[in-house]
């Protein structure tokens, strides 16, 4: 499950190619996207109020990242995990869009070479997918393995930027 602080937050849904994107935040930093479907799908807590047109810089970053005219966002995030998720999901900011890494490889990256189970599980807890991107964490034998939001959703966002080197399908 997403690690999801336990605050008032407002969201939005926002549409995207893969479905309405719940996104939460406060009035400095966004805290959440969630796919519509998956294994870690998150839905408004009843603290949350909802507040249409009130991430406007989010959606106009998604829309370009969507439209192929964004590589890089900027926008003000939060992470509230541990200080190893925490790690963990700022390494994955470093990875370049078009690019993809291994499990293993961030965690060599952390001085951690045996905790590629641990980064898996922080990865799939990441609280702001697309924009921190866990989508571009593969298996080392470049397979799409799990994904929050469901493999296909996984193979679209890679697809979309052009990254190489992964198992586009196995059949």
């Amino acid at each position: 499950m997403k690690h999801i602080p336990p605050i008032d937050l407002c969201y939005d849904y926002l549409d995207s190619p893969v479905g309405p994107l719940l996104v939460a935040g406060d009035d400095t930093h966004l805290h959440v996207i969630s796919f519509p479907t998956g294994k870690t799908t998150v839905k408004p807590f009843e603290n949350w109020v909802k507040r249409p047109g009130f991430f406007p810089e989010t959606s106009k970053q998604l829309n370009a990242y969507f439209a192929g005219e964004l590589t890089v966002f900027d926008l003000p995030i939060i992470f509230s995990g541990s200080d190893f998720q925490n790690s963990v999901w700022n390494s994955l900011l470093e990875i370049p869009f078009g690019e993809t890494c291994s499990y293993g490889d961030i965690a060599r990256k952390l001085n951690n070479p045996g905790a590629s189970r641990a980064v898996g599980l922080a990865n799939g807890t990441n609280p702001i997918p697309i924009v921190v991107p866990c989508h571009r964490v593969i298996g080392s034998d470049n397979s799409l393995t799990g994904f929050g939001g469901g493999v296909e959703t996984k193979r679209y966002l890679l697809e979309h930027e052009g990254a190489a080197g992964f198992q586009a399908s196995l059949f």
